[in-house]
């Protein structure tokens, strides 16, 4: 007997359980949340929590760098939605990371014309311009590894898209979670190391998806 394609379909899926509607949202939500909060116990456990954080809170420092970093974030978790599924989506919505970017540039500048000269060069360094990024792509690896693990039922096609775009938004909640222990006030420094951090957690995905993310 000849089955039609339509017959074939209906015989191979009638026995498929079906797929809550928010299934995947669910399961990428969970994955964000997990490692989210195992960074922020990173922080705590082994950076410490600054102790002027209530202070910090009243101010505008801390609030530009989270402003920044879940600016980017937003983005990269929407991207991270659409390659997790198999349709072609378009991507093009990714110039908004522009945006927190050329903000903080714009800050950046204003605040070095209005700082000495003899004082541009410790802005920008900071006290901790050598260890900071790599503070982020640490505390960036358990969002990441919870983006795989929600990657693991989903269907991405795009493999290196999607591993950049979770190590994207890894390095950007990373980068909240280390918002809470850094005392770096210079908004050049923000833009210079912790968007390094957040571009190393972003190469370290492009470059470990095409591997993880196989289904």
């Amino acid at each position: 007997m000849t089955l039609r394609t339509d017959q074939l379909v209906e015989a191979l899926s009638r026995d498929v359980p079906r797929v809550a509607r928010h299934a995947m949202a669910g399961r990428l939500a969970f994955g964000l949340l997990a490692g989210g909060l195992c960074s922020v116990a990173m922080v705590a456990l082994l950076l410490t929590v600054r102790p002027d954080l209530d202070i910090a809170m009243g101010g505008f420092t801390l609030w530009m760098k989270w402003v920044y970093a879940a600016s980017l974030a937003a983005v990269a978790v929407i991207a991270v939605g659409r390659l997790a599924r198999p349709e072609t989506h378009s991507l093009r919505f990714l110039w908004l990371l522009a945006v927190p970017i050329l903000a903080l540039v714009s800050l950046a500048a204003i605040e070095l014309a209005r700082t000495p000269p003899g004082q541009r060069l410790d802005a920008w360094m900071g006290s901790s311009w050598a260890i900071c990024p790599w503070l982020l792509l640490m505390l960036s690896l358990p969002v990441f590894l919870g983006l795989l693990w929600s990657f693991r039922t989903l269907a991405p096609t795009r493999l290196r898209m999607a591993g950049a775009a979770a190590g994207l938004a890894s390095g950007a909640l990373a980068a909240i979670a280390y918002g809470l222990h850094c005392p770096e006030s210079s908004a050049l420094f923000v833009l210079t190391w912790y968007s390094l951090g957040i571009a190393l957690a972003t190469g370290l995905g492009a470059l470990v998806g095409p591997r993880l993310l196989r289904w």
